[in-house]
C-alpha cells in the first residue's frame, strides 16, 4: 500500500473513536481493570490525577490499523482492553507479525517521535492514552512511573528472547503450545482462575494469524491443533476458545522444563 493509500484510510472512517471523561468504570483508574498491571500501577494517588489530566481514550474496531510505520506518534498508551498485533512489511510488499500488545500492555516509546512498527487491532481495542510530551516531562519528576516502565520494558525484552527461541529452534507443535501457553499465563495474570484445573482461553488470534505470527502455514496450524486435540491436550470450544484441562500437560508440550529452560 502506497503512503498516500495509507493517508487516505486513516482519514477516512477508520479513525479511533475518541473519549474524553466517559462514563465507562473501564476509564475510571479505581476501577481500571489493567490498573495494577499497566505502567501507571505504582503510582500513587497525586501521581494518578497528573495522569488523569493529560489522558484520553481511543476505541478501535477489529481489523483496523492503530498506527502505521513511520506514523508521527503523539501520544504513548496502555492497553485496557483488546489484542492489538505489532507488524513490519518490506519493502517489497512481504510482512511479518513481530509481537502482540495485550491488556496492560504498554504502546509508544518514550522519546521517539515516530512509529517503528504498524500496529493493527486483531479484536476491538480500548487505548488509555497519553499525551507523549507530558508523559515525558512526568517521567523526570516521577519515580514510580519511571521504574515501572523500566521494569516493563525489561520484561518486553525477556518475552522477545523467549520468541526468538519459539521461532528460530522450536518444532511447529512446540511453537503452538508455547504460544497458547503464552496467552494462558497472560489471561491468569489478568485474573483468570482455573477451574476444575481446567483453563479456558479466549485466543486472540485467527488461525490465519497465528500462522503469520509463528512462521507457519495455515494447513499447518490446523494440523497442529487438530493433533493437540487428539491428544487430549486441549479441547476446541468454538473457533476461538480452547480448553486446556491440565496446564502441565500443555507446557510439557512447548519444549521447555518447568523453570521455562529449553529441554536438552
Amino acid at each position: 500500500m502506497s503512503r498516500d493509500s495509507a493517508a487516505l484510510s486513516r482519514s477516512g472512517p477508520a479513525s479511533p473513536s475518541l473519549h474524553r471523561g466517559a462514563p465507562d468504570l473501564r476509564t475510571q483508574c479505581a476501577a481500571c481493570p489493567i490498573r495494577h498491571r499497566a505502567v501507571c500501577a505504582s503510582c500513587e494517588p497525586d501521581e494518578l490525577q497528573q495522569l488523569e489530566a493529560i489522558k484520553s481514550y481511543r476505541s478501535y474496531a477489529a481489523g483496523q490499523r492503530i498506527l502505521w510505520a513511520g506514523d508521527e506518534m503523539g501520544f504513548v498508551a496502555s492497553v485496557v482492553q483488546g489484542v492489538a498485533t505489532i507488524s513490519q512489511t518490506l519493502a517489497d510488499g512481504r510482512r511479518q507479525m513481530v509481537g502482540l500488545l495485550l491488556p496492560s500492555d504498554f504502546l509508544g516509546r518514550p522519546g521517539r517521535a515516530t512509529a517503528p512498527y504498524d500496529v493493527t487491532a486483531a479484536s476491538e481495542v480500548m487505548l488509555c492514552c497519553f499525551r507523549r510530551k507530558p508523559f515525558e516531562a512526568l517521567l523526570a519528576t516521577t519515580p514510580h512511573l519511571s521504574a515501572r516502565l523500566l521494569e516493563m520494558s525489561l520484561d518486553e525484552l525477556d518475552a522477545a528472547r523467549e520468541w526468538m527461541l519459539i521461532l528460530g529452534r522450536k518444532t511447529a507443535r512446540e511453537k503452538i503450545a508455547s504460544l497458547l501457553t503464552i496467552v494462558a499465563r497472560r489471561q491468569m495474570l489478568a485474573g483468570l482462575r482455573a477451574v476444575r484445573g481446567r483453563i479456558v482461553i479466549d485466543l486472540p488470534l485467527t488461525r490465519e494469524a497465528m500462522a503469520d505470527y509463528l512462521g507457519l502455514t495455515l494447513e499447518t496450524v490446523s494440523r497442529q491443533i487438530g493433533a493437540l486435540r487428539a491428544d487430549g491436550v486441549i479441547a476446541l470450544d468454538g473457533t476461538r476458545r480452547i480448553v486446556v484441562p491440565d496446564i502441565r500437560a500443555l507446557m510439557a508440550e512447548t519444549g521447555d522444563d518447568m523453570d521455562g529452560a529449553p529441554i536438552a
